[in-house]
């Protein structure tokens, strides 16, 4: 099944690593993106996202010619759709980039062909959007055209790995599409392949990002509780998991992706007079952008004027260069609509915004407090001491529990941690 030829939609962070893992296993693949940017840098071996590795797979990928780029679809014996779906304003599933996909694909349709939909999608998405699409090829679905929905289940920065080693559900609109579609992935997948129908795969995706979503709601939620009656939230979640059949995940500035901050939103479209929980918990996380703001107000409440807030970090997890629904882009935005606050920026991961400065040491000059965003491993080794010396006041807040504690107050600035009461 080596010598089969794929068609992939969409060469973001999830459809550029399947396709490079696809070449690199002795498949023809053709990559499809509107962007033609990315399509120029991908024929010439060149990747337009951070991930580990993936640039060497690429290359490689490119040079033996099973990896090639196109602004429009070609024949081909599958067509994987890896296109975005983001959430609109009013917190619905946004399918246009799906239809879109789906409507290019259709005219190079044939009969035996296979139709995967990777995107994270509501339950009900591949029956009822993508196959009504589908049979505009005059394919009888099931039959002579099968299709299917298989999530993704990977990591930013271990993707090229999980999408090796981890288990995949795969979701079809039948079992023959099903048994195909576990076919064609088992040419790289080492680990387990579930069967199962395309709403039930759908409905698995979404709600394993929202089991996070709502424990790191209730993390975040304790945080503030703990902020309320004055103890240290860290705490109480170390020594909680302690327990055999406890495990606390961590508060934080807010959740960000394009998974979790996402996906529990499309349980909600579809239910929303059952899905109470999980509603409540993405505005728990939703709010807290607006939480740590009010931390800054309070910490630098005596302070007259202009108050300068050097942020540490902007993605929105720590080791890589992605900021899709970053808590802290939103933090800058709240900052921004304040007259009262100057602002900048450090993060080793991105290589321009509007308030980066050069280094950790510049974006320290003047400012009355450090907020350290996110957990980077170079935030490991601060330079504490040079910081110190260009600040106008020497405040310093932990929203990730990442700190040395004594380092900072040794170094004569006053520490705050996020889910830490002050007695």
């Amino acid at each position: 099944m080596k010598n089969i030829k794929i068609c992939v939609i969409g060469l973001g962070y999830i459809g550029l690593p399947t396709s490079a893992m696809f070449a690199t296993h002795g498949c023809q693949v053709i990559g499809v993106d509107v962007n033609e940017k990315v399509v120029v840098a991908l024929n010439r071996g060149e990747i337009t996202i951070e991930e580990p590795y993936l640039d060497i797979m690429v290359q490689a990928a490119v040079r033996s010619g099973h990896l090639k780029a196109y602004t429009e679809p070609q024949e081909a014996d599958a067509f994987i759709i890896a296109v975005p779906t983001p959430i609109t304003e009013d917190k619905k599933a946004d399918m246009s980039c799906v239809i879109s996909a789906a409507e290019m694909i259709v005219p190079y349709l044939r009969k035996g062909n296979i139709v995967i939909l990777e995107s994270t999608s509501p339950v009900g998405t591949t029956e009822d959007l993508l196959v009504p699409i589908l049979e505009k090829s005059g394919l009888k679905i099931g039959e002579e055209l099968y299709v299917g929905h298989s999530p993704e289940r990977v990591l930013p920065g271990k993707i090229l790995w999980e999408l090796v080693n981890n288990n995949r559900i795969v979701g079809g609109i039948n079992q023959q599409s099903a048994e195909k579609i576990r076919d064609l992935y088992k040419i790289f997948v080492n680990g387990e392949i579930y069967l199962t129908t395309a709403s039930t795969a759908e409905m698995c995706k979404t709600m394993e990002n929202t089991y996070r979503d709502v424990n790191i709601a209730l993390a975040n939620e304790l945080a503030k509780i703990c902020e309320k009656v004055g103890i240290n939230v860290w705490e109480v979640i170390n020594l909680c998991n302690k327990h055999p059949r406890v495990n606390l995940h961590q508060p934080g500035p807010g959740v960000g992706g394009h998974c979790l901050a996402v996906d529990p939103w499309f349980i909600v479209e579809k239910t929303p007079d059952l899905a109470k929980i999980i509603a409540l918990s993405r505005e728990t996380n939703d709010s807290m952008p607006q939480h740590v703001l009010a931390k800054i107000d309070d910490i630098l409440k005596d302070i007259e004027g202009i108050k300068k807030v050097t942020i540490l970090g902007i993605t929105y997890k720590p080791n890589i260069d992605d900021i899709r629904e970053s808590p802290i882009i939103k933090l800058i935005e709240l900052l921004d609509e304040r007259i009262d606050y100057e602002i900048s920026v450090y993060d080793p991961y991105m290589k321009a915004h509007k308030y980066q400065a050069k280094d950790i040491v510049t974006a320290s000059e003047n400012s009355d407090l450090i907020v350290l965003a996110v957990n980077h491993d170079d935030f490991n080794n601060l330079p504490l001491q040079d910081m110190s010396r260009v600040m106008r006041n020497k405040n310093f807040f932990d929203t990730r529990n990442f700190c040395n504690r004594h380092d900072i107050e040794n170094k004569g600035f006053k520490y705050f941690l996020l889910g830490e009461g002050q007695k």
